[in-house]
């Protein structure tokens, strides 16, 4: 018998299992004991599998395939560097069906990978092949509760999807008693933006929330796990549950931090609070040349460990085709008045910069001003993109003047790689730190601010693809060394994916991280994301990526 035809009999055969796997889909997870045969994922047939009539998959379900219309667009990616790669796609109509799709890859152990916008840049991903997109970027419902003051998102709602119906509601997201913990008055609003460089809206919030949820409003409003009330999830038994402090909590507790390793979010509620100074700020972009930099970064390090809450920046190392040079970039937010604000920043203006753009915007319009629309030029996908990240507790200037002599070497001998920058991010920590380290399982709420060094270049342009990773480990490297930490760390949502558990994850959150895995997904189903986490602790580290 042909394996077309094997399957095809398979399938029949397993007729009545199927309709009670679809009947029962969030009833009693007796049905879905392994059969006594499994197929080979990798000779799998998921176009047949799949399409059989006795799923039952709701109306609105799409299922693609390589070719088909719909496929490209249910598995975009924002980079194709080390990819994932898929042999069928599904966009599932109901969380009955998504609940169906996690019982058949644990019945039939094929691999599948959740997916919001396409985001993931860990190389850990590569593991994932010849699988099944669980491709979730259509779920985009937003509602807004005006009594709870609390707002609903799907997994599909990006970052800057949020902004104008939160913004014309007059809200604004926050972390609870923030404002009464710091005593922080008259300041202006968070935009809740915490995405790979701090200015991105093209991710989803939900899966940007599941990592932490770091950026620039961390100061005054802490994390975007720390606004976040409740998220209703599809366990690795197929159960759709709601997960908050009150039902689940210990689960509640992993999500935010781990939660890609315990399920699949069908949305999240977020506590949002009253605008506040009409949700302005002040924001400001400088340039600066070479002959600056050191200078430029001296005055960020005098702000080491008495940073104010209310401004963060951005710096910005990149390779300016006009001037067809390396220049420092710094993009400034002022949480609170004008006046005050232009007098924080009197030392940056003072220092000559080539140019400077500054303006008083509202927070919905934040990412469409930044660097003069920066987000439009990294939210473009299909990217070969690699990226080398740290946590930074301190603000080095000699430390960020070698990164930057780096680059400069860089893009004089790699032309190909002259889209590339790295990246500083100056986040204070003051709302991160006010939170318990035990309320989450995040381990990193010391850091104040993050390292990126975020490397491009063109298909086919082995030369520089190699330079990039030579320099990009170099960098994390040399920069570890005046970053405050004595080992690499970095929080899962930047992770590369060879950092290692430990620095990932840390030490101490680990152990309860790894019995909770065992508690909520024994058979290892959500095998695959940024970092995955392992069923047992300590544990032989993965081979280096």
């Amino acid at each position: 018998m042909g394996f077309m035809a094997w399957i095809s009999s398979f399938i029949s055969s397993q007729w009545n299992r199927l309709l009670l796997l679809s009947s029962a889909a969030f009833g009693d997870t007796a049905f879905w004991a392994y059969p006594q045969s499994t197929i080979d994922h990798s000779h799998f047939n998921f176009k047949e599998f799949l399409t059989h009539p006795a799923h039952l998959w709701s109306v609105n379900t799409t299922i693609s395939f390589p070719g088909s219309p719909g496929f490209d667009d249910a598995t975009a990616r924002w980079t194709i560097f080390s990819p994932p790669t898929y042999n069928a796609a599904i966009r599932p109509g109901s969380e009955a069906d998504i609940a169906r799709v996690i019982k058949l890859a644990s019945l039939y152990k094929f691999p599948f990978l959740t997916r919001g916008a396409g985001h993931g840049y860990s190389i850990a991903l590569s593991d994932f092949q010849n699988g099944l997109a669980l491709d979730l970027s259509q779920w985009k419902s937003l509602e807004i509760d005006q009594t709870a003051e609390t707002v609903t998102i799907g997994p599909g709602v990006t970052i800057s999807e949020v902004f104008d119906p939160l913004y014309e509601a007059g809200f604004q997201i926050r972390k609870s008693n923030v404002h009464e913990t710091l005593k922080l008055n008259d300041l202006a609003d968070n935009s809740w933006c915490s995405t790979e460089s701090g200015t991105c809206g093209c991710p989803s919030l939900v899966g940007v929330t599941l990592g932490g949820g770091a950026g620039r409003y961390q100061g005054i409003h802490g994390l975007v796990i720390d606004a976040l009330v409740s998220v209703r999830m599809v366990t690795a038994a197929g159960d759709l549950i709601e997960v908050s402090k009150e039902s689940y909590p210990d689960l509640f507790w992993a999500i935010r931090g781990a939660g890609a390793n315990f399920g699949v979010i069908t949305s999240a509620t977020y506590k949002v609070n009253r605008l506040v100074n009409q949700g302005n700020f002040l924001h400001a972009d400088f340039y600066f040349s070479a002959e600056k930099s050191y200078d430029y970064f001296k005055i960020i390090e005098k702000l080491n460990y008495k940073f104010p809450a209310n401004i963060a920046t951005i710096v910005l190392i990149n390779y300016n085709a006009s001037t067809k040079s390396i220049q420092v970039g710094g993009n400034w937010v002022y949480f609170g008045p004008e006046k005050e604000g232009m007098k924080a920043l009197q030392p940056v203006f003072d220092l000559g910069p080539i140019s400077s753009v500054v303006s008083v915007v509202p927070y919905k319009k934040l990412l469409a001003t930044t660097g003069g629309g920066y987000d439009t030029l990294v939210c473009q996908g299909h990217t070969n993109r690699d990226l080398y990240s740290l946590n930074q507790k301190t603000y080095s200037a000699s430390g960020w003047q070698k990164g930057f002599d780096k680059m400069a070497k860089f893009f004089e001998e790699y032309p190909g790689g002259r889209n590339s920058a790295l990246v500083f991010e100056v986040f204070p920590n003051q709302a991160t730190l006010a939170v318990a380290s035990d309320e989450t399982a995040y381990p990193w709420r010391e850091a104040r601010g993050y390292i990126i060094g975020h490397f491009i270049w063109a298909d086919g342009d082995t030369a520089t693809a190699t330079a990039s990773n030579k320099v990009g480990l170099e960098l994390r490297d040399e920069l570890l060394l005046t970053s405050g930490y004595n080992e690499v760390s970095v929080f899962v949502n930047y992770a590369r994916g060879d950092e290692g558990l430990e620095s990932i994850y840390g030490r101490d959150k680990l152990p309860r991280l790894v019995e909770l895995k065992k508690t909520w997904d024994p058979n290892n189903i959500f095998a695959y994301n940024n970092y995955p986490l392992p069923l047992e602790y300590p544990s032989k580290q993965r081979d280096e990526l």
